[in-house]
């Protein structure tokens, strides 16, 4: 089963590790300095240009990969039925 995170990309949902509403994660220094490292390390990918309101990081290919998604995390979640989603 795949997961739609938003525009045309959609993952499986065997290789979600999470998904995290970003509006509460980024009150946390230590989530924004995790994501700014990442995405000066090449590992984020920005679905849509509009404010992301979750991010999922999933394994693909065999490396982490952090996907800046429009979708909140709630609606994610009830999509995949994921009972450890970050709400």
């Amino acid at each position: 089963m795949f997961l739609h995170l938003g525009e045309s990309i959609v993952v499986p949902i065997k290789d979600i590790i999470g998904i995290f509403d970003i509006e509460s994660t980024m009150y946390s220094p230590d989530t924004s300095q995790f994501i700014r490292l990442a995405e000066e390390d090449g590992f984020v990918e920005r679905i849509t240009s509009d404010k992301p309101k979750s991010f999922i990081i999933a394994e693909v290919n065999k490396k982490s990969k952090i996907y800046l998604s429009p979708i909140s995390s709630s609606t994610l979640c009830k999509r995949t039925n994921m009972s450890y989603c970050e709400l």
